[in-house]
């Protein structure tokens, strides 16, 4: 059995339990491939929120009350912005815009967004891999009853208030897996892979949608377990539900298990679902239940130690 372990992560609610990963397991046995479909351009500047997130996160710098960001921002830039008649309605802190603008220029200089994302880490003094799930750009779109908006737009500007018909994931298909990513899923290094409790939407299809990753988790012999963003009906964190009531799926965790039902080996649920192991069906994944809710540090790696031993169960 191999003794790596890696995670397919998004923002806020996914970056809380890579954090946990991160507290028990060193940096050789850990790799978090993260959401890149939600990055654009600027004012120039080449964001990536979700990678911006979770590096926060594990630095323990994060913002606490919001969950992005920085906890020690300024926001002189944007105060001259509005003074000056500048858009605002996406809040880059001082300090933010510093990380843009090297890594803007890293890129324009010739440097993948992963061995970027590698620098900055360090000078974080982060030391586990935080891998974009393509160093090619994939671009969530949302179909919406006004239209098609970028993920930004909807998501930050329009604060998810339009209804979702539909999403696609532009570039995803030509958009190649990296060495590093590939080399992360190498099977006979794989102790599981882990999916964290990020939207299914927004930040978990984009990883999925990038070339053939979906089928090489498929293939795996390593487990793969799911942590659900949805208990009792509710997200976790944004707007999941909402979507999938808009989707016209159930608004439940055993939807979540049903969206990776080809590729995961369980889904872990709140205790609080405990009744819908019951509502299994023969082709549904199996449920693992417990405490998933995160509310301190604490809870990060009560849970990132849960999820382990759910692995090494579900590898036995």
């Amino acid at each position: 059995m191999g003794n790596k372990v890696v995670a397919l992560c998004g923002g806020v609610g996914g970056a809380k339990l890579a954090y946990g990963l991160s507290r028990v397991l060193p940096p050789e046995e850990l790799s978090i491939i993260v959401n890149t479909g939600d990055d654009f351009e600027h004012f120039g500047l080449h964001i990536s929120p979700d990678i911006d997130t979770v590096t926060y996160t594990l630095a323990d710098i994060a913002h606490q009350g919001q969950g992005w960001g920085r906890a020690d921002e300024k926001w002189i830039v944007m105060q001259e912005l509005e003074h000056i008649g500048g858009e605002r309605w996406f809040k880059l802190g001082d300090r933010d815009i510093a990380l843009h603008l090297l890594r803007t220029q890293m890129l324009r200089a010739g440097k993948t967004l992963t061995e970027v994302t590698a620098y900055l880490a360090a000078r974080f003094g982060l030391r586990h891999a935080i891998l974009p799930m393509s160093d090619d750009p994939v671009r969530t779109i949302i179909e919406t009853d006004e239209g098609l908006l970028p993920f930004q737009d909807y998501f930050v500007r329009r604060r998810c208030e339009p209804t979702v018909r539909s999403l696609r994931y532009s570039g995803a298909v030509n958009a190649k897996i990296s060495a590093e990513v590939l080399r992360a899923l190498d099977d006979k290094n794989l102790r599981g892979v882990i999916v964290c409790p990020s939207n299914p939407y927004l930040s978990i299809a984009p990883i999925l949608a990038v070339a053939d990753l979906r089928a090489r988790l498929r293939k795996l012999s390593a487990p793969i377990l799911a942590i659900s963003p949805i208990v009792a009906g509710l997200a976790l964190k944004g707007p999941a539900a909402k979507m999938m009531g808009e989707l016209g799926v159930h608004s439940g965790a055993l939807a979540i298990a049903r969206m990776y039902a080809d590729f995961i080996d369980a889904l872990l649920v709140d205790s609080q679902d405990a009744a819908l192991d019951g509502r299994r069906t023969h082709t549904d994944p199996p449920l693992r239940f417990g405490d998933i809710v995160m509310t301190s540090r604490d809870d990060r790696t009560r849970l990132a130690r849960e999820c382990l031993s759910h692995l090494d169960c579900l590898r036995q």
